[in-house]
């Protein structure tokens, strides 16, 4: 019995191999897409879950009140850790890092290593990362010790040991013991390097003293609570503690500092003190996969209900002949698993090929492939057969409950419910289509937004080079100054989109008063100003006319800064008095707010100075013309000036571009997987519109008989469909307009949702839907009425 099942499943879907076609294709897509969504959600919410003591570990955050604002963190002073895991039993250990790139050579092997990391012993105490080689206990114990991830020490070492042996870091050529190899970090971590370097080498040799320093703030800190140790509890000892370390200080300088723990698995989707990952986008994939799954289960019900009439003959027969309900319940079920499981084979098919484009598409490794682990293959096995049960109830229901009087009489008509539940889907699936539409226009129109917006700077045509305070870079400057192809050259210790360090500052405020703050500060040269095309609207910008007090007692400030301290005006900050840092001084001019930072920040207050020997950063400015020759020149001028240090560089203009990477990478995923979502719709109304056709095959012929136009004859067979994708738009508007306000909250500038944003997805909508149904409308049209009137 079981065998002709089989060959009655295969024969129904060969006699219709469209239907067939449609019906697999749309569902193998739809599972795909939804298997892609789902492997990419996980593996955001897998970040850092994978250490074994990830439900003790907690990173140390700190709020900093001040008079004028209160500063949100994620780095802590660097006295904290050691002087909390003393008092406080209830800490197993701590490990402080800090992201430093480092110089690493070897021989003739040279590397500027930018993702290199000063670590505490601790750090592999709280975090497991997999040792190759060497002791992970005692790795980072001594100063001038490191350890490297397999593939950095490859790259020095080749395929020898590298444990006992020592590079020469930082342009000192310190020599370092590489004391440990582990593997390369896995994607899905927030503390990542390619080189730790022992805490102890930052703290008693190269900054000796930092520990003491409780108004230093630069280290990130993890600390691994005791088990049954409640971290709220522990949280609300710390003010006391701060209190009696260093209260008397906090007083003095009049910044206050609140401690706060959060829990590792937090960290990278929910934490807003530094955004890596983003929760809400985890919510939308998740919600857009679900509406792609429920998108291709819906063609599968429409398709396979509206097919139904044709089989009541057959179910009839089989009726009078003996066959139970059960039994064809039973059969079309079967079938409906059956087309499920063509769709799972072509689902591996899909996956297997598209995986590695999704990779790149994705930014990350999301998986390295479905068969490396066979989980993959059984949630795709599963969801196959569950869909395949769960969409072919209501058709096996339907077509096992046909009466064989009625059905064997005449043609058997599937009546209202059928109708009304097929038309009841399609609005569904042009609902979702039309609000991921939306979405999509939200999206890129954000991110078009955000980098087209005026900056308040120049970035085009600038070309960064880091010296690392070379002795060098002064000749390096000169000569490159000269170049034919270079209009300016101008040093900093900072860039717009490339951070910038916190000082303690006291502003002389509108009432005469020195008011405390933490201002972003960014040392520069006399040419920086002129150079990125930073407009002055108050006051002069560095001269060097005024070398001697401008180099040590002159600030700019930018209008947040002015708004700040309380002037009505820019004018009014000027000649303002000024201590920071160890300097006293004026304020000799106020800079039209820029944004130094993307504008998913707000512009905060910035100061400036010039600070000469601060400065690592050259930013050339070249002309257009010739410039493979300007950069190969550039180069030899590097390697003349700086010949220990390699050669490496980036325009600005795609280095602060890159700080919207993420938000990027979401729009095209968004994108790609909506044109999917809308892929499908089209699919199942396109089967559709095409029974419905044929459902009307003998109306039409004898509607072209008494003369009925081709246009009139696509109108009425149009009509139906638009009027759903109508009710559609209104259904989806609303919906997607709230979700994707929610989405925009997370940029600090961001686009109003326009009119016409609606207007044209549901005007999209309506074209597909139109060309999709006026196909099969038009073909019926132009067919041979005498062959329409003896189809019945």
């Amino acid at each position: 019995m079981i065998k002709n099942y089989f060959k009655i499943a295969f024969r129904n879907l060969w006699r219709h191999k469209g239907f067939s076609f449609i019906n697999i294709t749309g569902l193998a897509i739809g599972i795909t897409a939804c298997f892609f969504i789902s492997m990419y959600v996980a593996f955001e919410l897998s970040y850092d879950r994978f250490h074994t003591k990830a439900d003790r570990i907690y990173r140390l955050a700190t709020d900093i009140k001040t008079p004028s604002e209160t500063i949100n963190t994620e780095v802590t002073s660097w006295a904290f850790a050691p002087n909390l895991k003393a008092d406080f039993p209830e800490i197993e250990a701590y490990a402080r890092v800090n992201q430093s790139g480092v110089l690493v050579r070897k021989d003739n092997i040279k590397f500027q290593e930018d993702n290199a990391m000063f670590a505490d012993s601790g750090f592999f105490k709280l975090f497991d990362f997999k040792f190759i080689r060497g002791n992970a206990a005692t790795s980072l114990s001594k100063p001038l010790t490191a350890v490297m991830s397999k593939s950095t020490a490859k790259k020095y070492f080749g395929d020898a040991d590298p444990v006992g042996k020592s590079v020469l870091m930082t342009g000192k050529a310190t020599p370092v013991e590489i004391t440990g190899v582990m593997e390369d970090m896995p994607e899905n971590t927030g503390v990542k390097a390619d080189i730790l370097v022992s805490m102890s080498t930052l703290t008693q040799i190269f900054d000796k003293g930092i520990d003491d320093r409780w108004g230093n703030y630069g280290a990130v800190t993890y600390l691994l609570l005791k088990p049954g140790v409640d971290a709220k509890t522990l949280e609300s000892k710390f003010p006391a503690f701060i209190k009696k370390r260093n209260g008397v200080e906090e007083g003095k300088r009049q910044m206050f500092a609140t401690l706060l723990l959060e829990p590792l698995k937090d960290v990278y989707l929910y934490s807003k003190r530094s955004p890596q990952g983003s929760i809400n986008n985890v919510y939308i994939f998740s919600i857009v996969a679900a509406f792609i799954l429920v998108i291709a289960s819906i063609n599968f019900i429409n398709l396979t209900t509206a097919r139904s009439v044709e089989r009541a003959k057959e179910v009839g027969i089989r009726k009078v002949v003996g066959a139970l309900k059960g039994e064809l319940a039973g059969q079309f079920l079967g079938e409906s698993v059956l087309i499920c499981l063509m769709a799972f084979v072509l689902t591996i098919i899909l996956s297997v090929v598209l995986l590695p484009a999704f990779n790149q598409l994705s930014g990350k490794v999301i998986s390295t492939g479905i068969f490396s682990n066979l989980l993959y293959i059984a949630i795709l096995f599963i969801t196959s057969v569950g869909i395949g049960l769960l969409a072919g109830l209501y058709p096996a229901a339907v077509l096992s409950s046909f009466k064989p009087v009625s059905v064997l009489k005449g043609r058997f008509s599937a009546g209202n419910k059928g109708n009304a539940l097929r038309k009841t889907l399609v609005v569904a699936q042009f609902s979702i289509s039309i609000a991921l539409i939306i979405g999509t226009i939200i999206v890129y129109t954000q991110m078009n937004y955000m980098q087209t917006q005026d900056l308040g700077f120049s970035k085009d045509q600038t070309l960064v080079l880091d010296t690392n305070n070379d002795p060098g870079k002064e000749s390096f400057v000169q000569a490159v100054k000269s170049m034919p192809g270079v209009k300016s050259v101008t040093l900093s210790a900072a860039i717009p989109g490339g951070g910038n360090a916190g000082a303690y500052s006291e502003i002389e405020n509108s009432k005469g008063d020195l008011q405390v703050a933490n201002l972003d500060l960014y040392f520069v040269d006399f040419d920086y100003v002129k150079q990125y095309g930073i407009k002055i609207i108050a006051g002069r910008p560095f001269q060097r006319e005024f070398m001697q007090t401008d180099t040590a007692q002159a600030m700019l400030i930018n209008e947040e800064a002015a708004k700040l301290f309380g002037y009505s005006s820019p004018q009014q900050a000027i000649g303002k008095r000024f201590k920071q840092w160890g300097r006293e001084g004026k304020i000799v001019g106020v800079m039209k707010d820029f944004h130094y930072r993307s504008l998913q920040s707000k512009i905060s207050p910035l100061t400036m100075r010039v600070e000469l020997n601060a400065l690592n950063l050259a930013s050339i400015k070249v002309s257009s013309a010739n410039l493979k020759s300007t950069l190969a020149g550039i180069e030899s001028k590097w390697k003349v000036a700086m010949p220990d240090r390699p050669y490496s560089f980036f325009f600005l203009d795609e280095f602060f571009d890159k700080q919207y990477r993420s938000e990027q990478r979401f729009g095209k995923l968004f994108l790609n997987f909506a044109v999917l979502a809308i892929f499908i719709s089209c699919l199942g109304l396109l089967g559709l519109a095409s029974y419905s056709t044929y459902q009307r095959t003998r109306e039409i012929g004898i509607r072209k008989v008494l003369g009925a136009s081709t246009t009139g004859i696509v109108n009425m067979l149009s009509k139906d469909f638009i009027k759903l994708v109508g009710l559609s738009f209104l259904i989806a508007t609303p919906v997607a307009w709230y979700f994707m306000q929610k989405w925009l909250q997370d940029f600090a500038y961001r686009i109003n949702i326009q009119w016409w944003v609606p207007a044209l997805a549901g005007s999209l909508a309506l074209i597909i839907a139109l060309a999709t149904v006026s196909f099969q409308a038009v073909k019926a049209a132009l067919s041979n009425p005498v062959k329409s009137l003896r189809s019945e």
